[in-house]
């Protein structure tokens, strides 16, 4: 079980401990672009610090890590599991102590041994999900949660994830994701029109994040701009993200592409959602609002 060492967290001020538009940032995102060189610079201050970014976004009923092994139950998944982007490790110990095989990958080094250290019992492994071959035996599920596939930004690294979990599943293995929905924002502005300031206390130094999102119609990248101060004294410093937008259909005729069947693809009940997911619940029959969930079996080639 993980030592946390966060309860101070729960000061969380001007929105709730996950508002709409805050993503749980859980691996390195190597394609940041140019930053005020005259602050000082992270690749990501929660990533950097993996204990800060649980404090940040606590899990404490390990919600995502429920919703993913519900999938792999509810579709008739074996046991040995991928988790791919796992970050601080949390939701691939969860489908560990419900009794699969997991291995938990991650690109961030410094991610992988907090994991290792507060979330023992899957292996850890480096590996970028752009584009990875683990050399094991076959997996019986892939996991990608948190809006991880994202950080494929161009249709090549795409492909590479969906060839890569190709190459990494059984035959009938599952593919599991829960990501942000591309369709949310054909016609909406709301996450767009205003900053959005939230803060937490941590080990005695209060925390205030700006976070600014825009549209990159011609990338299909949603960019985020996120700026950080700490009561502590340090210099205020910025940091720049950018997630893909995908499409419904789009994500379809990608999977089919690839040799995959989509099994459900819906905005909710999620692990992110509002209300959120519980016990019991099945997927929906929407994919209008911010979230989208995939659940998709490999059936060929491809």
């Amino acid at each position: 079980m993980e030592a946390r060492t966060n309860h101070e967290a729960a000061s969380i001020h001007h929105g709730e401990a996950r508002p709409r538009n805050e993503e749980a940032q859980t691996r390195h995102d190597a394609s940041e672009p140019h930053h005020d060189a005259s602050r000082p610079r992270h690749e990501n201050l929660l990533t950097d610090n993996p204990a800060l970014y649980e404090a940040r976004f606590p899990d404490d009923d390990r919600l995502a890590g429920r919703w993913a092994e519900d999938c792999l139950r509810r579709y008739g998944a074996g046991h040995r599991v991928l988790d791919i982007g796992c970050g601080t490790g949390r939701d691939a110990a969860h489908l560990h102590a419900a009794g699969r095989t997991v291995v938990a990958a991650d690109l961030s080094d410094t991610m992988l041994a907090y994991a290792r250290t507060h979330h023992p019992g899957p292996d850890h492994v480096r590996a970028d999900l752009r584009g990875f071959d683990l050399r094991t035996e076959p997996f019986d599920a892939v996991v990608c949660l948190d809006s991880a596939l994202l950080y494929c930004h161009t249709n090549a690294a795409l492909d590479g994830f969906l060839a890569s979990c190709r190459r990494s599943l059984a035959p009938g293995g599952l593919l599991v994701a829960e990501m942000r929905n591309g369709a949310y924002f054909l016609g909406r502005t709301d996450l767009l029109d205003t900053p959005a300031v939230n803060g937490f206390t941590w080990r005695g130094t209060t925390y205030t994040s700006t976070t600014t999102l825009s549209l990159d119609r011609a990338a299909q990248l949603l960019r985020r701009t996120r700026l950080w101060t700490a009561d502590d004294g340090t210099p205020p410093y910025e940091q720049r993200s950018a997630w893909r937008l995908l499409f419904p259909q789009e994500l379809r005729h990608l999977l089919a592409a690839h040799g995959f069947e989509t099994l459900a693809l819906h905005d909710g009940p999620g692990p992110r959602t509002e209300p959120a997911w519980q016990e019991g619940l099945g997927p929906g029959e929407d994919a209008d609002q911010d979230r989208l969930h995939l659940v998709a079996r490999l059936t060929g080639h491809g």
